[in-house]
């Protein structure tokens, strides 16, 4: 019977696949550089595979180190759940969560699985909603914790995240060279919408609202579709969207902060567990590389690290 794997050896071994380096590794593991170096023999040893390669300064994983880094950080998450399954001064009750569904579908799978692996005592409860709507409900109780957009002074958030507002249309159609533009944007008290519309103003740019909705679904459902323009956060984009720049006629849009509203109804340590969560995915939040329009057919790289989408270009997938 195989012996199986030391759990230590693995917190080490993706400590270091993480950070690139056995020094921060060590730092982040509470080991000297010795012990974690003895460690990765010994795990190498016990798989019988090279598992790193050196790059400059940096310490690269290998093809077996691939394979087993996907594995180790499967039995690191179970170990985890187990003992938090056990844990009587595991938090428990029940929260509240709301968010625009702008970001329900991009942020939402990474902090409920977070969250839910963490805290498996807790019940999480998700309202979607406009952010106008949101900080209403924060007021009054509802809610216990909102992710919310920060474009009001007056609205009072902790800024995690900042986004590029783009203008999108479809990699398919051509309707944003009509004369006058249709529009696909939120209700007339939306921030974006009046945003694209001050724009479109300043360049004396004729257009009409062709369609209004909270919903992000509905509104990329029109833009795909061919029927018209839209303005989404980078995080919305959806495969078969192309991003307008000035070079097509538009001119830029804001940036705006993604942010945490906390209300008052809840111990705080439940809150703050959430918070941290949300901060966590939003800053390791992934989403595949574009490609340019001239590099439309070229194959689809995906799971890069977010980064500021480049001049007209096309999202293939999230």
């Amino acid at each position: 019977m195989n012996a199986p794997l030391d759990l230590d050896q693995l917190q080490t071994f993706t400590a270091i696949a993480d950070l690139g380096s056995f020094t921060r590794a060590a730092d982040k593991v509470n080991k000297t550089q010795s012990a974690v170096s003895m460690q990765m023999r010994r795990l190498e040893e016990r798989v019988s595979k090279a598992l790193f390669e050196r790059d400059g300064r940096t310490n690269r994983l290998t093809e077996d180190g691939e394979r087993l880094l996907a594995y180790a950080r499967r039995m690191l998450q179970l170990n985890n759940e187990t003992i938090a399954a056990f844990d009587d001064t595991q938090l428990q009750g029940h929260i509240r969560i709301g968010t625009p569904d702008d970001y329900a579908d991009r942020f939402l799978p990474e902090i409920m699985a977070r969250f839910s692996r963490s805290n498996p005592r807790v019940e999480l409860s998700v309202v979607c909603e406009p952010t106008v709507n949101l900080d209403e409900m924060i007021r009054k109780g509802q809610l216990d914790i909102a992710l919310v957009t920060q474009c009001d002074e007056h609205r009072r958030s902790e800024v995690v995240r900042s986004e590029q507002l783009l203008w999108v249309t479809s990699a398919h159609h051509n309707v944003h060279e009509e004369q006058v533009l249709p529009l696909a944007v939120g209700r007339p008290t939306c921030i974006w919408r009046a945003a694209a519309v001050d724009v479109l103003n300043s360049m004396h740019h004729d257009y009409r609202i062709l369609f209004t909705s909270w919903s992000a679904t509905v509104l990329a459902a029109a833009v795909l579709a061919g029927l018209a323009v839209s303005i989404l956060p980078e995080c919305a984009l959806r495969p078969g969207m192309r991003v307008l720049t000035e070079a097509d006629g538009f001119g830029r849009l804001p940036e705006f902060g993604i942010g945490i509203m906390r209300g008052h109804t809840k111990p705080s340590a439940i809150v703050d567990a959430l918070a941290q969560h949300i901060v966590e995915s939003l800053d390791n939040l992934s989403m595949p590389t574009p490609v340019s329009i001239t590099q439309a057919s070229a194959p689809i790289l995906a799971n890069q690290r977010l980064r500021q989408v480049r001049a007209t270009e096309l999202v293939p997938g999230w």
